[in-house]
């Protein structure tokens, strides 16, 4: 695991608020189904109106909010958080895990779905992101985390436009995360490798998929330790350094990076 901050592991214990937007994805929902063992009280945000009420049926009395929400319509977010925080009254982790890989050789040719990739995977983050950001900042404390990719750390042919609004998403968590340390609120960014879920059925897998619990509980540990910047999971940090500072010559010239 990659640690560029480090305070000591302090788990999110019983009673505390957890928010999770885009929580029925599978690492997201996986993630509450752990805290929900913990204690925690969760609100759950998600675009899927029928998954959502499937896991808020099944963790029961831990979901104290819920609101299924398209996170694409940026316009919204604000009143979004808005409304969780005048339910709620505090948050103490909010973890942002939505995302869409969508189709690359669409975006190559077609400048809507680069759009839409960016507005998902970017844009609708950082509408999140404001809202709540002044929120613990104006409480004091709290953890904010959000799910990128490791994907970020270069760009290849097979997910360039996935990879540049994840990358500009890594970078405005960099700023935020400075912008709010000394305000003690920890902003976390968790690189995740792939991981073998419905949004990769698509894929061929290979032995870097990950499963789902493994990868919850890594998100968990990251969190608890209050990592700044997490690869997950860790071996991602032995992996990624080597292909992000290859030189572009050796990097064209080895099919596995730089083929589709």
């Amino acid at each position: 695991m990659s640690v560029s901050s480090f305070l000591g592991c302090e788990p999110v214990l019983r009673g505390s608020t957890v928010a999770i937007f885009g929580a029925t994805s599978a690492v997201a929902a996986q993630v509450a189904r752990a805290y929900a063992a913990r204690g925690a009280r969760l609100a759950l945000i998600g675009r899927n109106h029928d998954k959502l009420q499937q896991l808020v049926a099944e963790l029961g009395s831990h979901v104290v909010y819920s609101r299924a929400q398209d996170f694409a319509k940026t316009s919204e977010a604000e009143a979004c958080v808005a409304t969780l925080l005048a339910a709620l009254g505090r948050v103490d982790v909010a973890l942002i895990a939505h995302g869409l890989l969508g189709d690359q050789l669409a975006s190559e040719h077609s400048f809507h779905e680069a759009e839409q990739i960016a507005q998902v995977n970017y844009l609708s983050v950082v509408a999140l992101l404001i809202p709540l950001a002044n929120a613990l900042e104006k409480q004091g404390d709290g953890r904010l985390a959000v799910i990128t990719s490791v994907a970020a750390e270069r760009g290849r042919p097979r997910n360039y436009s996935y990879a540049a609004a994840k990358a500009a998403l890594n970078v405005y968590l960099q700023g935020l995360r400075s912008r709010l340390y000394a305000r003690g609120v920890t902003v976390h960014t968790i690189k995740l490798g792939p991981v073998d879920t419905p949004m990769t059925v698509g894929h061929r897998k290979n032995l870097l998929f990950s499963d789902v619990s493994s990868v919850a509980g890594h998100v968990l540990r990251a969190l608890d330790r209050r990592v700044a910047e997490a690869f997950v999971p860790p071996f991602w940090a032995l992996i990624m350094p080597v292909v992000r500072n290859m030189p572009e010559a050796l990097f064209q010239r080895i099919g596995s990076l730089s083929g589709r």
